[in-house]
């Protein structure tokens, strides 16, 4: 038996025991006795007689261990031409100064914080500001549109925001004001105050309930760290829910803590001292749990970059910044390599930099399709990891575990369950099916700790978008199957699996024999309503820089590549070159939306989408206008 299979082994049979010994990897103001609070099913709670606080351990500790003088946190920002770095004794002791502010400002323990800040190092000192005193952070991304922001605000009664006044998206400069000014006005709750960090590109006007940050922070009285319950909530980060109404994810303090903590070695090899870059944003789950807190709880270095991968300047920054600061782990999304891969498919910036800090590259938030892993695994020469997980399990579900040991790569597959996760196919009936089979991918419960205990104030909602399909288990969403040898294939939501003549086809199938033509960047395929068939799959493919086809001969290699490698059946004639694929800020392709445009329904434009005017050239494509 490997190393990996033991450890799997130990968290399912016994979680008791596994989760307490990885509990002793955190600093406990009282140290928990019991693992698993498991009276009230679905409703588990961990380490629930245990008290912590998370900020101590990401940032106190390790000054008190004689580290205060290493970095902890790297701000680069290629849009403002400018790099900070704050070492552990730095970043502390501003985010006891924050504290203090918001402590000054009546914020005390279980009172929210909404942060609409841009990538910048106070969005950092905000999260971990709140967590010092026992407050709930929601982070909601920056420059998200007021309607929004609006119906956040109302849900987590935020009794303090904090603000900027400007966020940089590529060369435009975003005012956030006049959007949080707007977003208040039209939600039902008033905040007490609001905190806005003047950055020097605009000023914004400040209104009476606004207070500057720079002269708050100048005045404050740095505040200590306040012990909470295990059980208490650290934030709340909101996904957006089938019914307009977003939902409000609950992460609790303690079972968060110590999987984070437990992760970082064990699935993405860093430690103290060592470097990891993710490039992503802090509003998304990627952000809180592996730009903020993973990698300060293990005393790791951690990149806050405000940036692209693409455009700001060129499709060489992500290896610029992994050569300047010395990353050993990379980690973005798939579509953030593609985009990278169509500026420069022979990969000619990479060869500029000295990459040989890097060790490892790991890639979640949509499916990594085998050509994008081929040309990043050839390019780098190192292991590229696909992994697997969401907001609301707030840590990796399936990952091939390098800190432990990397087990044989399947292309197409993030490997096999970690540790915690009991992860099962099952049919419509709730049965398990058979190795290879398609169904609907759903996990044992109790989950392990980090996953959401509950949402923001609706239990019944919790219950009912999760719990209710399949009796005892989690449902992911997510379709697949796994192997004979365990592996774990993700073919997207259950609502990309389509209907064509009563026959049920995934649309990942499609895309990924798309995605492996030579001229190909990127693809989506979507179901769309047909009269004969029910449903049948189109296909929009952006091409890569550089390459110049007559639209109709490719459409016909594409159509030729899935008949042959998916069948007849899956009627594939339609295939489009666009310029672009409509996205939300954390890469994920709108798919639904899309869906929605071509079967006629006056689809709501999603307030996380990245450029509405790709959505804009691709309606008229959509509906064959």
């Amino acid at each position: 038996m490997g190393v990996y299979e033991e450890l799997f082994r130990a968290s399912v049979e016994d979680p008791e025991r596994f989760w307490l010994d990885a509990a002793a990897g955190i600093d406990w103001h009282s140290a928990p006795t019991t693992a698993l609070d498991d009276s009230r099913p679905p409703f588990y709670r961990w380490f629930p007689d245990g008290e912590l606080n998370v900020c101590h351990n990401a940032l106190d500790r390790h000054v008190d261990a004689g580290r205060g003088d290493q970095p902890a946190l790297i701000h680069d920002s290629p849009v403002t031409e400018s790099q900070r770095t704050f070492t552990y004794r730095e970043l502390r002791d501003e985010v006891a100064r924050f504290a203090g502010v918001l402590a000054g400002l009546g914020v005390g323990p279980g009172d929210r914080v909404v942060v609409y800040l841009p990538m910048v190092p106070e969005a950092a000192i905000a999260m971990l500001a709140c967590a010092r005193i026992g407050a709930v952070h929601s982070v909601v991304f920056g420059g998200f549109a007021p309607k929004e922001l609006a119906v956040r605000i109302d849900d987590a009664a935020p009794k303090v925001i904090v603000s900027a006044s400007c966020g940089i998206e590529g060369k435009r400069v975003i005012e956030y004001k006049p959007l949080l000014d707007k977003a208040i006005e039209l939600a039902s709750h008033e905040p007490e105050r609001c905190v806005i960090l003047q950055r020097p590109q605009v000023e914004a006007a400040m209104g009476e309930r606004d207070v500057d940050w720079a002269a708050a922070v100048a005045d404050a009285t740095p505040a200590d760290c306040v012990p909470v319950k295990a059980t208490d909530p650290l934030y709340i980060l909101y996904t957006s829910g089938t019914t307009g109404k977003p939902k409000g994810v609950v992460r609790d303090s303690g079972g968060y803590a110590v999987a984070l903590n437990w992760s970082m070695p064990n699935v993405y090899a860093v430690g103290p001292g060592e470097t990891i870059f993710t490039a992503s944003d802090v509003g998304w789950v990627v952000g809180h749990s592996y730009i903020v807190y993973a990698p300060l709880l293990v005393g790791a270095t951690t990149v806050l970059y405000e940036g692209k991968p693409v455009g700001t300047p060129d499709a060489g920054q992500f290896w610029r910044v992994v050569a300047e600061h010395g990353v050993k782990s990379l980690f973005t999304a798939p579509t953030a390599f593609r985009a990278i891969k169509k500026e420069d498919p022979r990969g000619e910036y990479a060869r500029k930099y000295d990459l040989s800090s890097l060790q490892y590259l790991f890639l979640a938030g949509e499916r990594l399709d085998p050509e994008t892993y081929k040309w990043a695994a050839e390019l780098l020469e190192i292991p590229v990891i696909d992994h697997w997980w969401q907001t609301e399990t707030g840590w990796p579900i399936v990952a091939n575990p390098a800190g432990i040991e990397l087990l044989p790569v399947k292309p197409g597959s993030p490997t096999t369950p970690l540790p915690g996760w009991d992860v099962q196919v099952v049919d419509t009936s709730g049965r398990q099916v058979e190795a290879g089979t398609d169904g609907a991918i759903v996990v044992k419960l109790p989950m392990p700790p980090g996953s959401l205990p509950t949402l923001w104030n609706d239990d019944e909602r919790f219950v009912n978008s999760y719990m209710k399909a399949f009796e005892g288990y989690y449902l992911t969403g997510d379709g697949g199957r796994i192997d004979e040898d365990g592996y774990v294939y993700v073919m997207g939501r259950t609502d990309d699996v389509i209907n064509v003549a009563g026959h049920r086809l995934s649309t990942g199938g499609m895309e990924e024999v798309l995605a492996s033509h030579p001229d190909v960047a990127e693809c989506a395929v979507i179901g769309v309503a047909d009269q004969m068939k029910g449903q049948i799959p189109r296909g929009f493919v952006v091409l890569k820089a550089g390459v110049e086809r007559a639209e109709d001969e490719l459409r016909a290699e594409l159509v030729q590549m899935v008949r042959d490698q998916v069948g007849a059946v899956a009627s594939l004639r339609d295939v489009a070159v666009v310029a672009a694929l409509p996205k939300t800020r954390s890469g994920k392709i709108l798919r639904k939306t899309m869906r929605g445009i071509a079967d006629g329904v006056d689809e709501p434009v999603p307030g996380t989408i990245d450029d509405a005017s790709v959505l804009d050239a691709l309606r008229p494509v959509l509906r064959r206008d």
